[in-house]
C-alpha cells in the first residue's frame, strides 16, 4: 500500500487503528503472532568450525602444505613445523575476518530504538521497540530514534535527520498531509519516518506501517545479507601462481624419477633427488613474504589516515578503475556554509568553508568590510538572533550544535564579527513563533536598547517574500513593486541555479505595547532584507585528487541522495562532471535493469537521490563491464553496496558502525584525497609484489636447470635438497622481503590502472623470470662443470662452488628486479634495507661455508681465492648481460 499518498482516515482504516485510542492489548497479541517481532531477522549462519576449515581451501595454502610434506619426508622436520605454523596462522586470520563481517548486521540491529513511546488503550506507553505491531500509535520527539517505518499523522516543526538512509547531508522537514503521486525514493516521502532515523527537531505522532525486515532498514540488511563479497585480483592471481607451482613440481618429480630411471638410478634415490626439484619449484617463503609486504603495507596507510580492515585490499586499490564516492563529508565538508548574499540589488561572496568563523566579504571582486553596508549588516545581525545554533570550540576544531542551516547563518555573522554575548546585550528576545514545516519559517519578536521593538523572521524565500508588502533597498525602505518582485525572484532563481540551500530575512517595526498572539499576524506586511546562500562545499583538496585519479585512468563517480541540482553543482566544481558525461537519477535507475545501465554506465558521471538498491546495482553493472570498484559511503544505505565492491571505503568519522564493518578500508579523515593516496600505496605494494614474485621464481627456476641441466648430462647433482632449502628460505627470503619495502618509481600514478584479469606474468615477467633463470642456472652449472673437472674426486667442493655461484647471482639480481628496465634504471642505494639484507645474505652463505661446525650439515668445504674470482665473474654474467642490452637498445 502507498501510505504516503493516503488521507489520515484512509490510514487509520486501512490498519484497523486510531489515533485517539491506538491498538488494545488483545490485537497487538493478534498482529504479533501473525508477523512476528520487530527485529532485523539473521541469515542462516555457517558454523565456526566450518568457516576455519574453510580458510584451507585456497590453492597457495595446497602449495604450502604440498612444501611441508616435501620437507618432512627430506627429514626437514624444522621447515615443515615452520611451514605448518604460517598454514594455521594464516587460516586464523581468514577466520577472525570473517568473523568480524557477520557483525554488520548486528551492528545495523544497534540503530533500531530500544525504547518508544505507542498508545495502547488510549493511553501512551513506554516499551520494547521489538514489540511494536503495524497499527501502533507512535510519538516521538527531538532526540528519538524513529523504531519502525510510521506514517506521519500529527507534526510540530519536525524535522528528520535521515542522512544514514538517504545521504543527505540536510535533516528534512516533515509534513502529515496526504501525498498525491508520490515518489518512492526515500528522499521525497515527507509524510514517512523511517526505523533507525533520528528526529532532531520538533515532535509527531504516526501510526506503524512496517516492522522488522519489511522496513526500508530491514530491506538493506536483507541486501546486506544476500551481497557476494568479491574476491580480490590479488587473491585471484596467487590461487594463479599457485596452480602453476604446484603443477610445476609434480611434473618436475615425475619426469626426474622416470629420467633417471630410465638412465638406471634406483628409484629411491631419483624420488629424493624429483623432490628436491619440486622444493626448488615452490617458493616456501612467498606466502609470508605477502603477508608481509601486504602488513607494511598497511602500517604505511595509517600513516595516511587509512584504516585497513582486510589485507587483500591494500593491493586492490592499486587497480582500481572507479572510485564510486558518497559526496556529503567525503567530496564535500559536510558543514553548510553560506557563500552568497544579496540583498538590494547587490550579490556579495563570502569565503571561508566550514565552520572556522574566519573568513573575508567580497563585492564585486573586491575584499569589502561587511558592516560598512548597513543592509549587509542587518541582514548578518537577524539571521544571528532568528536562530538557536551554538559554536563550540573542540579538540579537532569547530563544533556545530543544532540545526546544520541556522550554523551556516550563525558563522556568516560571527565572520563579519558579530558574536552571541554582543547581540545579546543589544536585542531582548519577547516572544518567539517556532519554526513549522507547515508554513516553513520561523520568527521572533525582539526589542532592541532603546526600547523599539521587531519582528524578525526567516524562512523558505518563495514563502518570505509572499508575506512581504517591502524591501530595504539602498539602505531604506521602498514599497514592494512588480519589478522589485521580480528582481528578488530572479536572485532567489539565480542562487537556486548554483544549487544554493536559500534563506530570506525579513522584519518590521511593531509597538512596544502592542500584543501579537499568533505567527499569522506577526508574520505578515513585512519588509524583506535579503537572502543568504549556502551549500556543503567541496572540500579544497578534492578537485587535485579528482584530477590525478583521472591522470591514473581511475575514473570518479558521484553518488548521492541529494537532490540532482545539487549533485551537479558540486560534480562540475571538482571536475567529476565534465562536458558530455551523463546525469541519471534514482527514478532512471529504478526503470532500467542492470543490462541496460551497462550499456550507459560508462558515460555516467553523477547519480542522484538514488537508494541502496541502486547503488547495488550501480556496482554490479561497473563490475560487468570489467571495472575494479572502489565504493565510498558513510550510511546504512550504503553497506550493501561496500560490501559488494572490490574494495569498500567506509567513512571513519561521519561513518555508521554498520559501514565500518561492511568494508574494507575505513578512512579516519573521511577525506577523498587519502582513497588517492591509498591507491598510490596500493599501486606500489602490487608493484613490490612483482618484484619479489620476479626475484623469486628466477632464482628457482635458475635452482631447477641447474639440477635438471646435470641429471640429462649424467653429471653428479650440483646441489644438495639441504642447500636447496637453505637458500630458499634464507638467502631468498631476506632480500624478498626488502624488495617489498621499495619506494614508489616516480611514474606509479601516471599508469593506467592494471586489467582485473591480468595475470601474474603479465607485462613480460614470465618471459623475464625464465631468462633470467636461464641464465643463473646456466652460470651455476658451467662453475659447477669448470670446478668438478678440474678436481674430479672432490665432488663437494664442486658443489660449494656451484652453491656460492647460485647464491652471488641471485643477490646481484636481486637489484635488477627494482625496475621493469635495468639495474641502471634506479639507484642501487635507494632501498637501504635490500642493501642490508644482501650483505646480511652474503654474510649467511660464507658463515655455511667457511664456519666448520655448520660444514657437515651443508656439505660445504672452504672455497680458495681463486675459485671466489671464477665465482663473481660468473654471477654477475646474467645481470650485466642483460643490462648491457638494455642500454644498446636505449642508445639506438
Amino acid at each position: 500500500m502507498k501510505f504516503q499518498e493516503m488521507d489520515k482516515e484512509e490510514v487509520e482504516a486501512a490498519l484497523q487503528t486510531s489515533i485517539e485510542r491506538g491498538l488494545s492489548e488483545e490485537e497487538v497479541l493478534v498482529r504479533q503472532k501473525k508477523s512476528g517481532y520487530n527485529e532485523l531477522q539473521e541469515g542462516e549462519k555457517q558454523s565456526a568450525i566450518l568457516l576455519f576449515f574453510a580458510q584451507f581451501k585456497d590453492f597457495m595454502v595446497l602449495v604450502l602444505l604440498a612444501a611441508t610434506l616435501i620437507s618432512g619426508l627430506l627429514g626437514e622436520y624444522i621447515d615443515a613445523i615452520a611451514i605448518i605454523a604460517i598454514v594455521i596462522v594464516n587460516g586464523i586470520l581468514g577466520f577472525y575476518q570473517e568473523r568480524r563481517a557477520e557483525r554488520s548486521l548486528q551492528a545495523l540491529k544497534s540503530l533500531s530504538a530500544p525504547q518508544v513511546h505507542v498508545k495502547r488503550d488510549g493511553e501512551w506507553i513506554k516499551i520494547p521497540s521489538r514489540e511494536v505491531v503495524v497499527g501502533d500509535i507512535m510519538k516521538f520527539s527531538s532526540g528519538d530514534r524513529i523504531g519502525a517505518d510510521v506514517r506521519i499523522l500529527q507534526t510540530t516543526s519536525l524535522e528528520i535527520e535521515e542522512s544514514a538512509l538517504t545521504g543527505e547531508s540536510v535533516p528534512v522537514a516533515k509534513k502529515s498531509e496526504a501525498l498525491k503521486q508520490a515518489s518512492d525514493q526515500i528522499g521525497d516521502q515527507e509524510n514517512l519516518a523511517f526505523m533507525g532515523t533520528m528526529v532532531s527537531r520538533g515532535s509527531g505522532v504516526g501510526s506503524v506501517i512496517s516492522i522488522g525486515m519489511d522496513t526500508a532498514m530491514g530491506k538493506i540488511a536483507d541486501l546486506l545479507q544476500s551481497a557476494e563479497t568479491m574476491e580480490t585480483p590479488l587473491q585471484r592471481r596467487l590461487e594463479q601462481l599457485g596452480k602453476i607451482l604446484i603443477t610445476t613440481a609434480l611434473l618436475l618429480t615425475l619426469l626426474v624419477v622416470v629420467i633417471g630411471v630410465i638412465q638406471g638410478h634406483d628409484i629411491y634415490t631419483m624420488f629424493l633427488a624429483g623432490v628436491s626439484l619440486a622444493v626448488a619449484a615452490i617458493p616456501e617463503g612467498l606466502p609470508a613474504i605477502v603477508t608481509v609486504a601486504l602488513s607494511l603495507g598497511v602500517q604505511r596507510m595509517i600513516k595516511q589516515k587509512a584504516i585497513v580492515r582486510k589485507l587483500p585490499a591494500v593491493e586492490t586499490l592499486g587497480c582500481a578503475s572507479v572510485i564510486c564516492s558518497d559526496k556529503t563529508g567525503t567530496l564535500t565538508q559536510n558543514k553548510m556554509t553560506v557563500t552568497h548574499l544579496w540583498s538590494g540589488g547587490k550579490t556579495w561572496t563570502v569565503t571561508g568553508t566550514g565552520y572556522e568563523p574566519s573568513g573575508e566579504f567580497h563585492y564585486e571582486g573586491k575584499p569589502r568590510q561587511a558592516l560598512e553596508d548597513k543592509t549587509i549588516q542587518q541582514l548578518l545581525t537577524f539571521g544571528m538572533i532568528c536562530n538557536h545554533a551554538e559554536l563550540k570550540q573542540g579538540e579537532n576544531g569547530y563544533i556545530m550544535d543544532g540545526d546544520p542551516t541556522e550554523g551556516a547563518l550563525l558563522v556568516a555573522a560571527m565572520k563579519a564579527g558579530f558574536t552571541r554575548e554582543n547581540l545579546a546585550s543589544q536585542f531582548t528576545i519577547v516572544k518567539e513563533f517556532p519554526f513549522d514545516s507547515a508554513r516553513k519559517m520561523m520568527s521572533m519578536i525582539v526589542k532592541d536598547e532603546r526600547g523599539r521593538s521587531f519582528v524578525v523572521a526567516k524562512g523558505a524565500p518563495d514563502v518570505l517574500l509572499g508575506r512581504c508588502d517591502s524591501i530595504l533597498w539602498g539602505e531604506k525602505r521602498q514599497f514592494m513593486t512588480d519589478n522589485l518582485q521580480k528582481q528578488v525572484q530572479d536572485a532567489i532563481d539565480g542562487l537556486a541555479a548554483q544549487a544554493l540551500r536559500t534563506i530570506a530575512i525579513g522584519f518590521k517595526a511593531v509597538s512596544p505595547n502592542s500584543v501579537i498572539l499568533d505567527d499569522s499576524e506577526a508574520e505578515k506586511e513585512l519588509t524583506i532584507i535579503g537572502l543568504q546562500g549556502m551549500i556543503d562545499p567541496p572540500r579544497p583538496e578534492v578537485k587535485d585528487a579528482v584530477k590525478e585519479c583521472r591522470d591514473a585512468g581511475i575514473k570518479t563517480v558521484m553518488i548521492t541522495g541529494d537532490h540532482v541540482t545539487t549533485a551537479k553543482a558540486i560534480a562540475s566544481q571538482l571536475g567529476i562532471l565534465r562536458k558530455g558525461d551523463l546525469v541519471l537519477d534514482g527514478a532512471a535507475l529504478s526503470a532500467m535493469e542492470v543490462e541496460e545501465l551497462e550499456n550507459v554506465v560508462d558515460k555516467v558521471s553523477v547519480y542522484a537521490r538514488v537508494s541502496p538498491e541502486h547503488k547495488l546495482k550501480i556496482v554490479k553493472a561497473l563490475q560487468k563491464k570489467g571495472h575494479v570498484v572502489a565504493m565510498t559511503g558513510d550510511g546504512v544505505n550504503d553497506a550493501p553496496a561496500i560490501k559488494s565492491a572490490d574494495i569498500g571505503i567506509a567513512m571513519g568519522i561521519t561513518g555508521t558502525d554498520v559501514a565500518k564493518e561492511a568494508s574494507a578500508l575505513v578512512l579516519l579523515d573521511d577525506n577523498f584525497a587519502t582513497i588517492k593516496a591509498a591507491i598510490k600505496e596500493g599501486r606500489n605494494i602490487y608493484e613490490n609484489i612483482r618484484k619479489f614474485i620476479r626475484y623469486l621464481l628466477a632464482s628457482n627456476v635458475g635452482e631447477i636447470l641447474v639440477m635438471f641441466f646435470a641429471m640429462l648430462l649424467g653429471l653428479p647433482l650440483p646441489l644438495i635438497p639441504v642447500q636447496i632449502l637453505w637458500v630458499n628460505l634464507v638467502t631468498d627470503g631476506l632480500p624478498a622481503m626488502a624488495l617489498g619495502l621499495d619506494q614508489p618509481e616516480e611514474n606509479v600514478m601516471q599508469r593506467k590502472p592494471r586489467l582485473p584479469n591480468e595475470g601474474v606474468f603479465a607485462r613480460g615477467l614470465g618471459w623475464k623470470i625464465i631468462s633470467r633463470g636461464f641464465l643463473i642456472g646456466s652460470v651455476t652449472l658451467a662453475a659447477f662443470m669448470i670446478v668438478y673437472k678440474s678436481n674430479p674426486g672432490n665432488l663437494v667442493y664442486a658443489q660449494t662452488v656451484a652453491f656460492a655461484t647460485l647464491v652471488l647471482a641471485q643477490l646481484i639480481h636481486v637489484f635488477d628486479c627494482r625496475s621493469e628496465k635495468s639495474i641502471f634504471a634506479r639507484n642501487p642505494f635507494g632501498n637501504l634495507y635490500l642493501v642490508g639484507s644482501v650483505i646480511s645474505s652474503l654474510l649467511l652463505m660464507l658463515v655455511v661455508i667457511y664456519y666448520k661446525p655448520l660444514q657437515p650439515i651443508f656439505h660445504t668445504v672452504p672455497i680458495r681465492l681463486n675459485e671466489w674470482l671464477l665465482i663473481i665473474g660468473m654471477a654477475s654474467i646474467p645481470t650485466f648481460l642483460l643490462a648491457g642490452s638494455f642500454l644498446a637498445r636505449k642508445s639506438k
